[in-house]
């Protein structure tokens, strides 16, 4: 007759188990944490060449079906001639943003006497005291100091676009043989299939945003720039292209971008209602663009949870930095789908989608066509 335990006995047993897989949880969210952190610099890279990969392979294999005549482009000579293009424009688009680094260094530098008082003066309605005891503040703050680590961090960024492109470089010599990886490792067609159209959709809902934020941000740059040259600021190029790119932050950057324009003005012009008249402005542009045809654009192409997006750009700003903030949205995207098509993850999905409806198995058989505005048509 098998021994059978009582009652209390099961659920103390279950209780135990109940703890020990939580304490193993709680124990490999850390390992990977720490290992997020440690690697970050290789990480980051990698997730960087990725999505740079994503965004050229589907116009390589358009390129490589292409005819010349009788002759077919070679997968290869197509790979190689995207390879060198990728390369030339990382290069170019980090030296120009490290000559804008420098030039904002030098810049600022030169601002260093006047900028307390500058910005003191913003605190006067406080009262005398206030007023000062900014000054203060301002005066004690080694501002050579934070230059000379802020051009430290910015030389690491030609070191971080060469591995980028060695990263890209791999990932093109081995595409050919992704799908043959794929279903030997798992051991069936169907499922390595299935497991493609994953990947399929995270590669073509990334890459929508990406090009989506990157036509908006380009636009509220240019509008900013064009702003900045209009009342003679020193640093135009300078904020267009800081605009540009904090603008892929999620709703944070965008308001840094209106403060720092704003701030330097009243630096360098100052005169409160020039600088009044100049936030006014870089806040009406940033709405417009961030409010209106941003989300006009994107549609339900992402259909992210807003309150989803800041703890991702929390979290990962916590882990990896400023990389982590611009590299937010692209994870989140990831995690979405591939949360939608593991049972076990579902309740995740649905938390983290902004209506709770994360993507079915029936959507991975559709192809996603999208009108002018980015309305998903199934």
């Amino acid at each position: 007759m098998p021994h059978k335990y009582p009652p209390q006995s099961d659920n103390i047993r279950r209780d135990s188990n109940r703890l020990q897989t939580g304490a193993l949880i709680i124990i490999a969210f850390a390992v990977v944490l720490f290992l997020l952190v440690q690697a970050r610099f290789m990480l980051i890279t990698l997730a960087t060449a990725i999505i740079l990969f994503s965004l050229t392979s589907d116009v390589i294999s358009f390129i490589a079906r292409q005819r010349v005549g009788p002759f077919r482009i070679p997968n290869a000579l197509a790979s190689l001639v995207a390879m060198i293009l990728i390369a030339a424009a990382l290069l170019i688009l980090t030296s120009i943003l490290l000559a804008q680094v420098n030039t904002v260094l030098v810049t600022t530098l030169s601002y260093t006497e006047r900028a307390p008082s500058a910005i003191a003066s913003l605190f006067a309605w406080m009262g005398e005291d206030s007023e000062m005891a900014v000054f203060n503040a301002l005066r004690s703050v080694n501002v050579s100091s934070y230059l000379r680590s802020a051009a430290g961090q910015a030389s690491g960024i030609m070191q971080a676009t060469v591995l980028v492109i060695l990263f890209v470089g791999f990932l093109f010599a081995e595409r050919i043989w992704f799908q043959t990886k794929l279903v030997n490792f798992v051991g069936n067609e169907a499922q390595a299939d299935r497991i493609g159209k994953i990947i399929a959709s995270i590669i073509h809902r990334v890459n929508y945003y990406l090009l989506v934020k990157t036509l908006i941000s380009a636009i509220t740059g240019a509008l900013v720039f064009l702003l900045a040259k209009v009342f003679g600021l020193e640093l135009a190029t300078s904020i267009g292209i800081l605009t540009f790119v904090l603008n892929f932050i999620p709703n944070i950057g965008s308001i840094v971008a209106t403060f720092l324009i704003a701030l330097i003005a009243h630096v360098q012009i100052g005169e409160a209602p020039i600088t009044l008249a100049i936030f006014v402005i870089s806040t009406v542009i940033q709405f417009v663009n961030g409010s209106i045809i941003d989300p006009m654009l994107m549609g339900r192409a992402l259909r992210l949870s807003s309150f989803g997006i800041i703890l991702s750009l929390a979290f990962w700003g916590a882990v990896w930095g400023v990389p982590g903030m611009f590299l937010s949205v692209p994870i989140m995207v990831m995690m979405l789908v591939v949360c939608s098509y593991v049972p076990g993850l579902r309740p995740l999905a649905i938390l983290l989608s902004r209506e709770g409806l994360p993507e079915t198995e029936q959507m991975l058989d559709q192809p996603i066509e999208r009108d002018l505005f980015g309305q998903d048509r199934r």
